[in-house]
């Protein structure tokens, strides 16, 4: 028998407090391709409402025709309904809008539904890549962002919900040894598996790295014809290049990007159009540095100096062709592997998935100390420094503690969860939860 695959997201409470808001507008669900946002909306339409009404605009050119000259609600219900030969319940039905990208009228009459019908609950979705070049009304929609699946969501759905309760009821606390080193493996898992539902859903189902790896390559090539799609000839090649360079500068010791080793001679000024556009998909991670840590934090940030990561520390693994054979090393090594870039990957990720706190990174006058990320919390600037085993000796930490004295900071890794005089030890496995569970 087939195991039972539970995929679960933790957007699905933002979605139900949209649906009972009484300032509740269109909802436009942001997220890199292959996320989950079809599914997602889906599950909720089944669970939440009494129909759904599911419009895809690029499979079904025919509804393309429905959104034209007139946009008014109105209009669009009646043409909706006579199409779908059955009454649309503005109170008990859930229009999604999928694929919205491919047609601004649909994006234009989010609008008027605000303004003019919002009985209506409407939940419009599009992959990045295809958003980023068109425009939705401004002050007109609710946003959220989904992003791959996190640490928790993985457990949940490879079967270990109850260690998957355990650590979100209690992140800021020592677990067992055998919890521990638990967390631990499935850790090592999720760094290979990562967090995109199909890879996900291939691992729960199989336990089959290979299976996970062949979904990898396939998201990634999908992603490659997707930018053929989207972009002016132009800068196509220049977007490949930035792409495919990212393993390369995770992998080195200072992971700051630098243009000329992405081809000799090589200047920002030839590369910022396609650098910007790969962050605006949703595909890369850009973190600015900061050497004057003041609050705000992005009104200090060099922009001209800054990493880039990838949306996903599975994909990472799958772009980097790192071994399926990692996952079995002994001890913690795959932690440091690849001069500790998944590990960082990881960490970052979480950190966007489960607060989408403003990120940057610390270095200081001389280039000797950099703290791996700086994260804005409320009115603190708390320095997080990333160590890849349970040796947590930092000098570029000490460095910045000394100088700023800052109120809390805190050390990832895969030490027990500790505290002593403002600095945190945070396990690798609990950052999702810092910091509102850790103050």
């Amino acid at each position: 028998m087939e195991p039972k695959i539970t995929l679960t997201r933790l957007l699905y409470s933002s979605l139900l407090k949209w649906k009972i808001s009484d300032k509740r507008k269109p909802l436009v669900l942001y997220g890199a391709r292959q996320v989950g946002k079809t599914w997602l909306l889906n599950e909720f339409g089944k669970n939440e409402y009494k129909q759904t009404v599911y419009l895809n605009f690029d499979t079904n050119r025919k509804i393309h025709g429905f959104f034209t000259d007139n946009i008014s609600p109105e209009v669009i219900i009646k043409g909706l309904e006579g199409h779908l030969d059955n009454k649309i319940d503005p109170e008990n039905t859930l229009l999604i809008f999928d694929e919205i990208q491919e047609c601004q009228r649909a994006k234009d009459s989010l609008k008027y539904f605000n303004e003019n019908a919002p009985q209506y609950h409407i939940a419009a979705a599009g992959s990045f890549l295809g958003i980023a070049t068109g425009k939705f009304p401004v002050g007109q929609v609710n946003e959220l962002t989904l992003y791959p699946m996190t640490f928790i969501e993985f457990l949940e759905a490879t079967g270990r919900s109850l260690l998957a309760e355990t650590l979100r009821e209690n992140p800021n606390v020592t677990q067992s040894s055998a919890s521990h080193d638990l967390l631990s493996e499935k850790l090592k898992e999720y760094l290979f598996t990562g967090g995109m539902p199909e890879a996900v859903k291939a691992f729960a189902e199989t336990g089959d790295y290979r299976e996970v790896r062949n979904v990898q390559e396939q998201i990634l090539n999908n992603y490659r014809n997707d930018f053929s799609k989207h972009i002016n000839t132009t800068n196509i090649p220049k977007v490949h290049m930035l792409w495919d360079s990212i393993p390369v500068h995770l992998a080195r010791e200072k992971k700051k990007f630098i243009y000329k080793e992405i081809k000799s001679g090589a200047r920002a000024a030839e590369f910022e159009n396609a650098m910007h556009w790969l962050v605006n998909t949703g595909l890369v991670y850009k973190v600015d540095r900061v050497a004057n840590p003041q609050i705000p934090l992005s009104r200090n940030a060099e922009r001209e100096y800054f990493k880039l990561y990838m949306h996903d520390v599975g994909l990472l693994s799958a772009k980097a062709q790192l071994d399926i054979s990692v996952v079995s090393m002994p001890g913690n090594d795959v932690f440091a592997d690849f001069k500790g870039a998944l590990t960082e990957q990881f960490v970052l990720q979480e950190l966007k998935a489960c607060g989408n706190l403003p990120v940057f990174y610390w270095v200081n006058d001389s280039g000797k100390a950099e703290v791996d990320f700086l994260l804005q919390y409320k009115n603190e600037i708390i320095p997080l420094e990333v160590k890849s085993s349970v040796n947590t000796k930092s000098q570029s930490l000490s460095v910045y503690r000394e100088k700023y004295a800052p109120k809390y900071s805190a050390r990832v890794s895969l030490k027990p969860y500790g505290e002593d005089k403002g600095l945190f030890s945070v396990p690798l496995y609990t950052v999702g939860f810092f910091p509102d569970h850790f103050f």
